[in-house]
């Protein structure tokens, strides 16, 4: 039987370790789990049958099969060297955390280790990579979110925005995904993915709109390329646990888990 752990026991995490429980109860050996808060990983232990306390993440990969990264954008290249060093595959929700370590992934895909990015909380990725092979020329994501979906991004302290005196639809941020990544590390993952899988985070044209009129995130991306141009909008619902978080993301990590354990897989 295969084993997997999960790093991070918050929203994400404890989301996917239900789905673990109720997927492949009886299928995968013991969920190892680990979280710098301890309280979190007992939390999410209470309800996976069998599962036990990583000591440190160091034990957490070196004991699993497959890893399920969910903690942080500041400690998934942390996670990514672990599991290149112990040659572990590994599913990241923490995409935003890879950027710059493109050399790493490399390595990865020539070590033969699997590294897997769930589309996550926006729609078209198949078609951007499709896409990518006949050569993109333009890629851009229009993020709409509520104000209070910001609270706390570097970018909103930096500039002393005040989220609670927007009164309409307003545009916050406009620049590179390499950018966007810097300003808002927990709000703007998609833009780490739709760079990963496209022009890079330099060529990736971001802009984050506000409005208090808005109750869900919403992710458009356009893609201008040989093989046509696309538009792909999504509207999400927030995560019941968590408002910063789409629900979508955590469903996108389950089906990622699925084709893992597949042979039949639809789309790339």
């Amino acid at each position: 039987m295969k084993k997997i752990s999960i790093i991070g026991c918050g929203t994400i995490g404890t989301a996917i370790g239900g789905y673990i429980e109720k997927k492949f109860k009886g299928k995968v050996g013991p969920v190892l789990l680990y979280d710098q808060d301890a309280s979190c990983a007992q939390k999410l232990s209470s309800i996976i049958t069998g599962s036990k306390i990583a000591k440190d993440m160091k034990d957490a990969i070196k004991n699993s099969d497959l890893i399920v990264e969910a903690a942080s954008a500041s400690a998934a290249g942390d996670v990514l060297k672990g599991v290149i060093d112990a040659e572990k595959d590994a599913i990241f929700m923490s995409i935003g955390g890879l950027l710059g370590q493109e050399s790493l992934l490399d390595e990865a895909e020539q070590k033969g280790i699997k590294i897997m990015l769930p589309s996550g909380a926006v729609a078209g990725i198949d078609a951007l990579k499709a896409a990518k092979i006949s050569g993109i020329t333009s890629v851009r994501l229009t993020t709409r979110k509520p104000p209070k979906a910001l609270t706390g991004a570097p970018f909103i302290l930096e500039k002393g925005i005040a989220l609670d005196e927007i009164k309409e639809e307003t545009v916050i941020f406009k620049g590179s995904a390499s950018e966007a990544m810097k300003g808002f590390p927990k709000n703007i993952n998609v833009s780490a993915l739709i760079s990963l899988a496209g022009l890079g985070p330099d060529a990736t044209l971001v802009k984050i709109v506000v409005s208090p009129a808005y109750s869900k995130n919403t992710h458009e991306i356009t893609v201008e390329s040989n093989a046509g141009n696309f538009l792909m909008r999504t509207e999400n619902v927030p995560s019941p646990d968590n408002p910063k978080t789409s629900y979508l993301a955590s469903l996108a990590a389950m089906a990622t888990i699925d084709g893992y354990f597949r042979n039949v897989r639809i789309g790339t």
